[in-house]
């Protein structure tokens, strides 16, 4: 299979998922890498199944007959790559709203090859305006759960205190150890996958590559975000085709990932934490997200459920 596969999961989004297919295949033939592409389509009724077969006919097409999600159609595709004879050293899991800048792929193989007790690392992340998007974050406590619930002051947003790294580290132009960097453009090596396991399937999507590099940390590895590698992110596309569902998702995600990594003073402490800024959000809602902020409180274990 080649040093490389790469992995992307698709839904509804026929178009993006066609530049992203397109950016891959120029900077493959741009690093002269052999890779094996594959394109795993959660079900989408915009005629992407067509597109691909159409105008990328070397990708590995798996065409799920139902929506699987991101985290298990990631699996699938994941299980079928590292049980062959020659499995490739690395798998680089990409959003269907990416785009590959030039040299990035190169630049992620060579910063894996330079750190070997990386695990993981991830490019450093645009958005479409070629603006800076953050791409690496710190393991989230207390403190980043009460910026994504209630009003803080913003010029607090863009620090340590949020999880951020220095914007210093990215524009220094060398790899830099994180805790996690964004599951939108993700590159790992296949031992540490062999390692820690597959993707935990008990996220639907949000928070599982957060879960994976915290199982990566605790097994002994590193993971490292490569500023030299550059990645084009159009942010939230898939989710936003579903934005009630999406809501629930990430914070029934993040329930999870608390429960699986904090102890228990943490774990109370940020449901109640949950529980007053959802309790916040419903005040004059609509009753289909007060129903939504009602099922995340459960989700995450509250004595009250609104």
């Amino acid at each position: 299979m080649g040093e490389l596969s790469v992995v992307i999961v698709s839904w509804n989004v026929r178009e993006l998922l066609a530049s992203c297919l397109r950016s891959v295949m120029d900077d493959l033939a741009l690093a002269q890498l052999e890779a094996g592409v594959w394109v795993v389509d959660n079900a989408s009724s915009d005629g992407t199944l067509d597109m691909v077969r159409e105008l990328f006919p070397g990708v590995h097409l798996i065409a799920s007959q139902e929506n699987l999600g991101f985290v298990r159609a990631n699996n699938l595709a994941l299980r079928a790559i590292l049980s062959a004879p020659a499995p490739p050293r690395y798998v680089w899991l990409l959003n269907p709203d990416t785009e590959v800048l030039p040299g990035a792929t190169g630049a992620l193989i060579g910063a894996l090859e330079a750190h070997p007790e990386a695990g993981a690392v991830g490019p450093s992340l645009l958005y479409a305006d070629g603006s800076f998007q953050q791409a690496a974050f710190h393991f989230p406590g207390l403190v980043q759960l009460a910026f994504d619930l209630f009003p803080l002051p913003a010029r607090l947003y863009d620090t340590p205190l949020n999880g951020r790294y220095p914007r210093r580290l990215y524009e220094g132009g060398r790899p830099f150890p994180v805790d996690h960097t964004l599951g939108a453009a993700l590159m790992v090596r296949s031992r540490t996958i062999a390692g820690v396991g597959l993707l935990d399937e008990g996220f639907w999507m949000y928070c599982e590559e957060v879960d994976w590099c915290w199982r990566m940390h605790k097994a002994g590895w590193r993971v490292y975000c490569v500023p030299e590698a550059r990645v084009v992110h159009h942010a939230g596309r898939s989710s936003e085709q579903a934005r009630l569902s999406s809501f629930v998702n990430l914070w029934t995600s993040r329930a999870r990932l608390y429960a699986l990594h904090h102890g228990p003073l943490t774990r109370g402490l940020a449901r109640l934490l949950l529980y007053l800024g959802m309790r916040q959000r419903m005040r004059g809602a609509s009753p289909e997200f007060r129903a939504a902020c009602q099922q995340i409180v459960c989700a995450w274990g509250g004595s009250r459920c609104m």
